[in-house]
């Protein structure tokens, strides 16, 4: 094609640039990046914030498979209609009756709002008002953790942690259980002390008073009956959760105390929706099976770090009917973190008391 001097080359159509801060990068990243993302955000509060950023957020964030769920606060509650009225079995002696007797008055009140936190059903009471899953309280609207969940679809991996431990115990008191559920207790560990001690420059061990030896023996009967009814009572009120979540792989409900851990796996999660569980009769909680106990027992125990535990309490507890040991010691140690796993295995080394209980 010939040229004509001095006319203007072919003129070519470019799209106009796009301004810089005009440029969206998230639309560049594939979804697959940010459900990775939002699976390590997992907070269940700053996840419901990022549906609020956009239409794409707020259709991805259903998909997490990694969630917790940390609970702000327990609602109270006056009615004493629930775990109040748990009596202790009929054929158990007065002694026991007491202390049983002591220990449920003591827990019940905390157990009660545990079960309006997870969003059970249960009657209405003048302190609160509660239906499908909101708890409303000066005003201010409390959404339980099981409504909350239904939001998303694909869970696997779920984490609740309480503001704190159902169990309220003294001051300086060392208190820490974990137990593992099906569709009943598969097994549980509690780790005690009367009094912790921290080390000190100025302090000796040996000047230290022997702990009452019988004050001791009160206390292991406390603390070991109330933690198995705190993890009956957890269990029971995550049943909902673990029916409506089929995806569930693992789940673990904790308290920011470090006091309590429950811990199901994938096939204990399945375990439980095959068998349903066996509800107590006279509370909401989980009937806890007959068991066997191994105890271990030291008046004192100091650990590598110069910490001592005074009345230093171990006690593994499996259902008398599973074909596991309970007097293996690997799944005992390791139930804790340090400094206390030390501990543990320190106490499985002493004298080993065997002891029974019957269901209840």
């Amino acid at each position: 094609m010939a040229v004509i001097p001095g006319s203007d080359p072919p003129s070519r159509i470019h799209p106009e640039p796009q301004p810089l801060e005009q440029i969206d990068h998230f639309d560049r990243l594939p979804d697959s990046i940010l459900l990775l993302v939002l699976n390590r955000i997992a907070d269940v509060k700053s996840l419901g914030r990022c549906c609020a950023v956009s239409r794409r957020f707020h259709s991805l964030v259903p998909q997490v498979e990694n969630v917790v769920v940390r609970v702000d606060c327990v609602i109270s509650d006056d009615d004493n209609s629930s775990l109040s009225s748990v009596k202790p079995p009929s054929a158990a002696s007065s002694s026991f009756s007491a202390v049983f007797s002591l220990v449920v008055g003591g827990i019940a009140k905390p157990l009660q709002a545990l079960g309006q936190l997870l969003g059970t059903n249960r009657s209405s009471s003048a302190s609160s008002l509660f239906m499908n899953g909101e708890i409303e309280q000066g005003g201010v609207t409390h959404h339980s953790p099981t409504q909350v969940l239904r939001n998303f679809d694909e869970i696997r991996y779920l984490r609740i942690e309480l503001p704190s431990g159902e169990l309220g115990i003294d001051e300086g008191v060392l208190l820490k259980w974990r137990a593992e559920f099906g569709s009943t207790l598969d097994n549980c560990v509690i780790l005690g002390a009367s009094s912790v001690i921290q080390p000190s420059p100025m302090e000796i061990s040996h000047t230290l008073q022997a702990p009452d030896a019988s004050e001791d023996n009160g206390l292991r009967v406390v603390w070991t009956i109330s933690s198995l009814i705190a993890a009956s009572a957890r269990h029971y009120l995550l049943q909902p959760i673990i029916s409506e979540h089929k995806t569930l792989k693992s789940l673990v409900l904790t308290d920011s105390d470090g006091q309590g851990v429950l811990c199901m796996n994938k096939d204990q999660l399945e375990e439980l929706r095959v068998k349903p569980l066996s509800a107590s009769s006279a509370s909401k909680r989980t009937l806890v099976p007959a068991l066997n106990m191994r105890l271990w027992y030291a008046p004192s125990l100091e650990l590598p770090d110069g910490t001592v535990l005074k009345g230093a309490t171990l006690v593994a507890i499996r259902p008398s009917e599973s074909k596991k040991d309970v007097s293996d010691a690997n799944w005992v140690s390791s139930a804790f973190e340090e400094p206390y796993e030390t501990a543990a295995k320190m106490l499985v080394k002493r004298r080993t008391y065997c002891l029974e209980m019957n269901s209840f």
